[in-house]
């Protein structure tokens, strides 16, 4: 078996909160690829890197390097007389059981990480298909209980899981040479399982999704958002076109902002609060009532990092959305520091909202 190994050459007094080379890993895992070892090692550290490189050259049969470019030249410099062979246009050098690409973390690149990987994958020989399951909310006891599930049907299948703030990508890869038949029954398994968690069996974002929903139905959405900032607005402006079906979004901040722009009734935010049910069914309920929207998202919670001058915890929020029959509320208790907490929201009502019309 062909071992692989990655090599992350970085300035290791600069803290990234998300490792440099999760892309990497994840293009890889698309065609079913896997790091037997990663190394990372300050660029500066020469001999660390040279003692590295020759375990490269002596135990992996690919061996991918993510550095800065200005270090191209000189690992070229050495790697080439340690192979025998030279770099292409595409900095990959390849030969008899071994290949060596190089990937700048900083600059230009000829090839993408995709590339790369789908490179190394058709060295082993190997072409893979791949299925998606997109989820919201799910628990990672029941994803986990589904592949379980899903391994049984089909053993030797990969399942990548990519979480992001309650947004989760299941990625099914799996051999071309699998039957169809057997392909679909690991998707039906998934479905199965996790029905009420599903927004879309392919690889598409939850508001990709939402606008198609929206665009199918012919209906607009209004958004008044009070903890997450705006955050429902951007998510859905990233997403071409979108003007069709986005009517306006509303960052209602302030108790005094709820009560002049969406008529929420003084008498509420003074007896439930802020954060509460009966404020976000009034925020969602006002951007229905004003006749230019067919389904409205309102949000309003307490984000931390301490909590309001009441005696509700951080994390606690309150989600909406209303249609021109009725308004729903949903509560939610969320975890985290401020920026998991108004992420997570942010998917939540989105998902919500697909739920509501679909």
């Amino acid at each position: 078996m062909i071992k692989n190994c990655l090599v992350v050459l970085k300035n290791k007094k600069i803290y990234s909160e998300v490792p440099v080379y999760n892309p990497c890993l994840k293009a890889f895992a698309s065609e079913g690829l896997y790091f037997d070892k990663i190394s990372v090692i300050g660029y500066d550290c020469s001999r660390d890197i040279v003692s590295q490189l020759k375990d490269c050259r002596e135990n992996f049969g690919s061996t991918v390097i993510l550095c800065p470019q200005s270090m191209e030249k000189a690992l070229k410099d050495f790697l080439m007389p340690l192979y025998g062979g030279t770099f292409d246009m595409s900095c990959a050098m390849e030969g008899d059981g071994y290949g060596v690409y190089m990937y700048f973390s900083d600059g230009a690149n000829a090839a993408s990480l995709t590339q790369i990987a789908a490179r190394v994958a058709g060295r082993y020989g190997k072409k893979f298909g791949r299925s998606y399951i997109k989820t919201v909310g799910a628990p990672r006891a029941e994803i986990l209980k589904a592949v379980e599930r899903a391994k049984k049907v089909n053993p030797a299948l990969e399942c990548n899981i990519y979480e992001s703030y309650g947004d989760c990508t299941i990625e099914i890869v799996y051999s071309e040479s699998d039957s169809k038949m057997a392909v679909d029954e690991v998707v039906r398994v998934f479905a199965s399982a996790l029905e009420s968690y599903i927004y879309a069996l392919e690889d598409i974002t939850l508001e990709e999704r939402l606008f198609q929903l929206l665009k199918l139905r012919r209906m607009k959405i209004s958004c008044a958002e009070s903890f997450t900032g705006g955050g429902i607005g951007r998510r859905l402006v990233d997403v071409p076109g979108i003007s069709e079906v986005y009517f306006e979004g509303l960052n209602t901040y302030a108790n005094l902002s709820k009560q002049e722009r969406l008529g929420v009734d003084e008498m509420t935010i003074r007896s439930a609060g802020a954060v509460s049910a009966e404020t976000a069914f009034e925020m969602a309920e006002g951007l229905v009532r004003r006749g230019h929207c067919d389904v409205s998202v309102a949000t309003t919670g307490i984000a931390g990092p301490k909590s309001d001058n009441t005696n509700k915890p951080v994390g606690l929020c309150y989600i909406a959305v209303g249609l021109r029959d009725g308004v729903s509320v949903f509560k939610y208790n969320l975890s985290g520091d401020r920026k998991s907490i108004t992420e997570t929201a942010i998917n939540y009502a989105l998902f919500l909202v697909y739920k509501k019309i679909k």
